[in-house]
């Protein structure tokens, strides 16, 4: 039996290729503080599994293809709120944030397109793109320079006949960069430049540390070019949910996420009703949670100021931090960790940062760290991560 080459072509996730280990650490009794995932702990607003279970229909049917009304709704009085209105017409509930990242693709790309990135960039990205037999052209940023993005001259370079869409996460995974008035109207006049669309992940709205958030959807003169990708994931932390959705006010587009949302049937609906209920959830949790990850920000960085010869930038946004460590391979580093270090048999786990550049060979010194843990268990992960670092092999300094 042939297996095809579109299969054998996608890559493992950096975040989670290294669970066997991981399983093994934990089958030989370790603890393991896990900075690899970004799965919060926080709790759910309860609002979710309340609507849930209201719920009472005695056949849990097909929904509409595009989305539960109530939920559209929702999302409308969300965006609403933010100052960006959104007819109904142009949203589009999706099994999660990743189902509107390849709609997008399908939509915008035929076989040998281009989608042009900032790496690092989130890993999945390049799987997505793949599955829409597109290609992804990464612009280099530096942990040096703080993961901003280069100037217009730059970016133009990397445009060709056959680029379709920018694609940026903002607040940005893996690296925690917002971007700046000035960066977003580089990327606005890039995109009117060369009428191609922009592909914003938003996911992280919610979660900026330092100033102010903006939307590209608050960029008039990209309305037609513009798709939203957004998820109850992160802010609601309801990632197993699995409800997301994509934006558009370009009919056209329209035209196609309706196809696709066809194709596939409908999202699950007993999940579209908590979720919809989820957007009720007052400002005061979302204020609260803010709160939090903004000291889990701190601590993190200041644990990782203490371990020398490490680079980071402090992350302005999001709940991750792109780290450039002292020793030879970040990935050798990861592994070692699991299988031959521990401190009072506890240990860290990371994901390896070469997953997350396009460009072979970069990002080998670097991992993405994601500051889920509570302040305690963080202040514990990196003593151990310093400790860690003198004692590998493969250390630098």
């Amino acid at each position: 039996m042939k297996i095809s080459e579109r299969a054998l072509g996608m890559e493992t996730s950096p975040i989670r290729k290294l669970a066997p280990y991981a399983e093994a650490a934990k089958q030989k009794g370790k603890k393991i503080y896990h900075l690899n995932i970004g799965q919060p702990d926080i709790a759910t607003s309860p609002k979710f599994m309340e609507a849930i279970r209201k719920f009472d229909q005695k056949v849990v049917a097909y929904g509409n293809s595009q989305g539960d009304p109530n939920l559209i709704k929702a999302i409308q009085k969300y965006y609403d709120d933010w100052g960006m209105h959104y007819e109904t017409k142009n949203i589009y509930i999706t099994n999660g944030g990743s189902e509107a990242l390849e709609m997008a693709v399908f939509s915008l790309c035929d076989p040998g397109d281009e989608i042009l990135v900032f790496e690092p960039y989130y890993a999945n990205y390049t799987t997505f793109a793949k599955l829409g037999t597109a290609k992804i052209t990464a612009v280099p940023t530096s942990a040096e320079d703080g993961y901003r993005l280069p100037d217009q001259a730059t970016v133009e370079k990397y445009i060709n006949d056959k680029t379709r869409a920018i694609l940026l996460t903002n607040p940005g995974n893996p690296t925690g960069v917002v971007y700046n008035k000035q960066e977003m109207d580089m990327i606005a006049e890039v995109i009117k430049k060369y009428n191609i669309a922009l592909i914003s992940d938003e996911v992280y709205r919610e979660f900026v540390y330092d100033g102010t958030y903006t939307s590209f959807g608050t960029y008039k003169e990209l309305e037609q070019n513009l798709i939203l990708v957004d998820s109850v994931s992160k802010r609601y932390s309801a990632c197993g949910a699995r409800i997301g959705c994509i934006i558009t006010k370009n009919t056209e587009l329209c035209a196609q996420f309706m196809k696709l949302c066809q194709a596939r049937l409908c999202a699950p609906a007993v999940e579209q009703v908590g979720a919809a209920a989820l957007y009720d959830t007052p400002a005061s949790y979302l204020e609260e949670v803010n709160k939090e990850y903004k000291k889990r920000r701190d601590t993190i960085a200041a644990g990782l100021a203490k371990i020398p010869g490490l680079v980071s930038s402090q992350p302005k946004g999001a709940f991750y931090v792109m780290v450039k460590f002292p020793v030879d391979d970040a990935e050798k580093f990861a592994i070692w960790m699991l299988q031959d270090f521990d401190m009072n048999g506890e240990t860290v786990m990371i994901a390896p940062g070469n997953g997350f550049y396009a460009t072979p060979g970069k990002g080998v010194d670097e991992a993405r760290l994601a500051y889920v843990l509570n302040c305690e268990d963080l202040e514990k992960a990196m003593a151990l991560l310093a400790e860690a670092v003198k004692q590998y092999p493969g250390r630098k300094i």
